[in-house]
């Protein structure tokens, strides 16, 4: 395996082609090996291999020049797996309506590596979990085949850190955590990543990599709903603008890091990942109290957002069941058509049954399915902005014109501060 590695003859498979496993595949068929992508989706795998990329992250020019030169073939036939030397679990894991979580997608996936389980594989599970799922769920699963744990073949986690957007951190340049079951599985693990990845941090087990992944999304959360019940503080006070009050705090070169309000938190791993902690902690006997108060207080943002919209309507005179709304992005992060989690869809969904009318505008979202229904992005332009009774501001691409925005418009909330100008018919999401 370690001579495979090193002349990168190693054949990949991943299995789950979505926003972290089709930016890893690209990474590495780029750097010179072999990759399999394996998806249930028939469609992912159709657009995979005719080189159409669905991932922000991932260009079309990018995956065309792999996908051309075979170094990346996607498949539904799981069989494949048989041949591969490194297998990359990277499927979703969400939580069920109870916010406990679902590893049905793990679990299959171990199950389909399992059934083709072979001597010098080595195993990398990256979906985000909670702590002892890759020693307690995964090695029990595939150690039932007979085959021995650092022996025969070798097993180990690996966080996946992926910033939609972000083009600064991108897969390759973002420090890489892993643990494996035993120290050669470890050993392993690193000197793959170190194909494609600097820098590489070993860790003494997976249920270090497992933790560390979630106190990372869990700082942010905690953070974020922190700053958010700051802003709701700020605007029962009526005369601070919190938007102000950070750029002071951030004035201070040491003990603060500014994090900022908004509609609430969205993505695949922040909404998300205090739940996985807390409901492994209850199995210790132990509440994590702060953490899930904080969850909470993110989820309620978008019911926040509401309802200073039926406040603003209401108190500029026009009736909410009579109104016209428009919104400003429905992505979750600036600059991305991601949806996951996306809390501007909550505010739309709850808006919807409270105002007459509720459009949408999102320069990469152009469509979007909500309750079976598929809504499609209006202009955004000075002409239309003048029909509608209130804008609201929820996701802050940089290709919005915000001085165009604050001119047409009869009324604004910005929850995103992005209006520099004051003025009167701009109300800030944390500002009396």
């Amino acid at each position: 395996m370690e001579t495979l590695i090193k002349n990168k003859k190693a054949l990949v498979g991943i299995i789950g082609l979505g926003y972290v496993g089709l930016p890893i595949a690209v990474k590495i068929a780029q750097k010179g090996m072999k990759v399999m992508g394996f998806d249930i989706n028939a469609k992912r795998a159709a657009q995979v291999n005719r080189g159409y990329s669905y991932i922000d992250d991932v260009t079309r020019a990018e995956l065309k020049a792999v996908t051309a030169k075979k170094r990346l073939v996607a498949t539904t036939n799981f069989n494949g797996l048989k041949k591969c030397d490194i297998i990359l679990i990277c499927v979703p894991t969400p939580v069920d309506k109870n916010k406990e979580p679902d590893l049905e997608p793990v679990l299959n996936s171990t199950y389909a590596v399992q059934k083709r389980l072979r001597k010098g594989q080595l195993i990398i599970l990256k979906s985000t979990t909670y702590p002892e799922t890759t020693e307690g769920k995964i090695l029990p699963i595939l150690q039932e085949t007979g085959l021995k744990v650092g022996k025969d073949f070798y097993l180990a986690f690996c966080p996946e850190r992926i910033d939609p957007g972000n083009k600064k951190f991108t897969v390759i340049n973002t420090p890489t955590v892993i643990g494996g079951v035993t120290a050669k599985c470890t050993r392993l693990a690193a000197l793959f990543y170190r194909n494609f990845v600097s820098p590489v941090c070993s860790v003494s087990s997976p249920r270090i990599a497992e933790m560390t992944k979630l106190l990372e999304n869990t700082f942010r959360n905690v953070n974020i709903a922190l700053i958010n019940e700051f802003a709701q503080l700020c605007e029962r006070m009526g005369n601070i603008d919190i938007w102000e009050v950070i750029d002071a705090a951030s004035t201070k070169p040491f003990g603060f890091m500014p994090f900022y309000p908004g509609p609430g938190v969205g993505g695949h791993c922040i909404p998300i990942d205090p739940y996985y902690l807390s409901w492994k902690a209850r199995e210790y006997d132990f509440h994590t109290v702060f953490i899930e108060l904080s969850a909470r207080v993110n989820e309620d943002m978008p019911y926040f957002v509401v309802n200073k919209t039926i406040d603003v309507l209401s108190a500029a005179g026009v009736c909410p069941g009579k109104a016209k709304v428009l919104l400003l992005g429905m992505a979750f992060k600036r600059n991305i058509g991601d949806l996951r989690d996306s809390p501007a869809l909550k505010v739309f969904e709850i808006m919807q049954k409270r105002i007459k009318t509720v459009r949408y505008n999102d320069p990469h979202v152009p469509k979007l399915y909500l309750h079976g229904k598929t809504i499609r992005s209006v202009p955004c332009t000075a002409r239309h902005l003048k029909k509608y009774d209130l804008v609201v501001i929820l996701t802050n691409h940089s290709a919005y014109d915000y001085d165009m925005i604050a001119k047409h418009s009869r009324l604004i909330i910005d929850t995103r501060g992005v209006i520099k100008k004051k003025l009167r018919k701009v109300k800030k999401l944390g500002a009396g």
